[in-house]
């Protein structure tokens, strides 16, 4: 397994791990999972927050195309295959 780090501007973390047949990007939202939409196009994960009063929207690069994201407890995970 091999794994990259990086901070955000608020302290927050994004890792991608890479294994063998894939690679996971994790991210930690600071917000309930229902406030959170996340579409993935090609090799972009585009994650809109409704933060109540305004929208927030973030594009991801992801290592390759068509990953699938789930949300869990405000942890966002896309998994791409190899």
């Amino acid at each position: 397994m091999n794994q990259n780090q990086l901070a955000g501007r608020d302290g927050r973390f994004l890792r991608r791990y890479e294994y063998d047949d894939h690679w996971l990007v994790v991210a930690d939202l600071p917000v309930d999972d229902d406030q959170v939409s996340v579409d993935v196009v090609g090799s972009t994960a585009i994650v809109v927050v409704d933060h109540g009063d305004r929208e927030s929207e973030t594009e991801l690069e992801l290592p390759g195309a068509n990953g699938t994201a789930t949300l869990n407890n405000g942890v966002l995970t896309i998994q791409v295959d190899k």
